[in-house]
């Protein structure tokens, strides 16, 4: 989230950190076998988050192992770690919480029934490929 108050050089930092996470997590989520990988851009529509990643699993062992896997490679890769989650025990949507960035991954059941990109229809959707982090 931007703040009025932050100078333009640390707006910017944050805003590159966020970034940075989001398409990390996007690569984890398709490394791990997650589908429809989308992250999207926030920025301008809300001052909540600047970035959505959101994926499909095709099953609760799989939704587990990609949220697992993020947190794992966001900790080991930029020495960050989420704020908070929800959903886990559940596994139809597991949410991640990492501030600027939050993590939706779906079972095709629920992310066709919350249709969370329509929701969301204003924010730009960040090309994965050419922002690949490794």
């Amino acid at each position: 989230m931007t703040s009025p108050r932050q100078p333009a050089d640390t707006q910017t930092a944050r805003q590159e950190a966020a970034r940075t996470l989001a398409l990390t997590a996007a690569r984890v989520a398709e490394e791990s076998r997650g589908t429809d990988v989308r992250v999207l851009d926030l920025r301008g529509i809300t001052e909540v988050f600047d970035y959505f990643v959101v994926a499909t699993g095709a099953s609760r062992r799989q939704l587990h192992a990609i949220a697992d896997e993020i947190e794992k490679v966001v900790k080991a890769e930029l020495k960050d770690r989420k704020r908070g989650g929800e959903g886990y025990e559940e596994g139809r949507w597991i949410v991640l919480d990492y501030g600027d960035v939050m993590v939706h991954l779906f079972d095709a059941d629920a992310r066709e029934y919350w249709d969370i990109e329509q929701l969301w229809s204003g924010a730009k959707s960040v090309p994965l490929a050419a922002g690949a982090v490794r």
